[in-house]
């Protein structure tokens, strides 16, 4: 039997944006609902996060943190603050009227509001040695990210390659010069679609060589069972031979995660959410967008995260202006597990400008010490 349920914010997704936007949802008082997916567009809940190893530009972890475990991190926040969280993926939603309806295999609920932060997919190469597992080096030289990964003890001052022809190959292949010893951009075509002020900063960066015409067909490792070259093939002679380097980079591009929108929303030619400049509000009222479903651009853990808040800051404005926010009872949020600065509070609210005592000690001094949670 499908089960039936009602709220005021809805959020689909599992990543940074996501979980912020629960937080800061649940926080309000709005009793979110989470579908963070089951394996949704192949990868486990937490999202391009899961796919990396060491994170280390996310502040507050000095020295670093595992993707998995940041995103673990993520979600005990969120059932903290009282977000239900349902481990289902959404096959479709109903925008055409409010509340709008989301439905998964299990559920249907009707939301008052809908957050979409289901991200978007690196679009990854397939050739031997280029996947996960035995006999695989991603994540051990090989990966989708350079400003995620790139600065990695592992890159350094060693030879590196890009594989792709746009923008963002030309970008992550100047990035990598920070790091790397060179770096060869590999592009199967013999010239390249990037803009042509892209084109020529690639060019003219003398840490940067072009192999045009060339398909990598095989990736091998080293006795550590890291990546240590490839196999590349010059399509026009059809001759194969090794290019010795430490990492690669795919960069072909990513898929935004909105098929399940059924062309609901407007969506740019790449099929990334549309939203407003500086917000995260989409062509259906009460529908917002946060993270890398709508950042075609930056595409980072933390600008993701910080698109979350500004999507729940919106709903819950949207909310207000609806008259659909909760009554606020008590006035001030109190932590339950605080109990005696609770008692404090309240006997200093009660006698005004008297000194009150609780213990023989001085309320309205014993109430600076521990400040009510805002």
């Amino acid at each position: 039997m499908v089960a039936h349920s009602k709220c005021q914010v809805c959020i689909i997704g599992s990543g940074p944006a996501a979980h912020t936007a629960a937080i800061y949802t649940a926080r309000a008082e709005l009793k979110p609902v989470l579908f963070e997916g089951w394996l949704a567009n192949g990868i486990a809940a937490g999202g391009q996060l899961t796919t990396t190893t060491d994170v280390e530009n996310f502040p507050g972890f000095p020295d670093g943190i595992l993707g998995g475990e940041l995103c673990e991190k993520f979600r005990a926040q969120s059932i903290r603050f009282g977000t239900q969280i349902y481990e289902e993926t959404v096959n479709s939603v109903d925008l055409s009227k409010r509340p709008f309806v989301v439905k998964s295999d299990e559920r249907v609920v009707e939301a008052d509001t809908l957050i979409i932060a289901t991200g978007a997919v690196a679009k990854r190469m397939t050739f031997k040695g280029a996947g996960e597992g035995d006999g695989g080096y991603w994540n051990k030289g090989i990966s989708a990210c350079a400003v995620c990964d790139g600065a990695a003890p592992l890159f350094r001052k060693k030879p590196l390659a890009v594989i792709g022809g746009g923008d963002s190959a030309m970008e992550e292949a100047n990035f990598l010069t920070k790091y790397g010893s060179k770096v060869y951009l590999i592009h199967r075509r013999d010239e390249f679609r990037a803009s042509k002020i892209m084109q020529n900063r690639a060019m003219n960066n003398p840490k940067i060589e072009i192999l045009y015409s060339t398909i990598a067909e095989e990736a091998y490792g080293s006795e550590k069972g890291l990546l240590a070259g490839l196999k590349i093939r010059d399509i026009k002679s059809d001759k194969v031979r090794d290019l010795e380097v430490s990492g690669l980079f795919f960069a072909i591009g990513h898929e935004p995660a909105t098929k399940f929108l059924d062309g609901q929303l407007e969506l740019t030619d790449e099929k990334y959410i549309v939203t407003t400049p500086g917000e995260t509000t989409t062509s259906v009222e009460g529908v917002f967008a946060a993270g890398d479903v709508q950042d075609k651009k930056w595409r980072q853990a933390v600008t993701a995260a910080g698109s979350g808040c500004m999507a729940a800051l919106q709903a819950e404005h949207f909310l207000a202006a609806h008259e659909q926010l909760p009554d606020r009872v008590p006035e001030r949020a109190i932590a339950e597990d605080d109990a005696e600065t609770a008692k404090v509070v309240e006997a200093t609210e009660k006698s005004g400008t008297e000194a009150v005592t609780i213990n023989g000690e001085n309320a309205a001094e014993k109430a600076a010490q521990h400040p009510v949670p805002s």
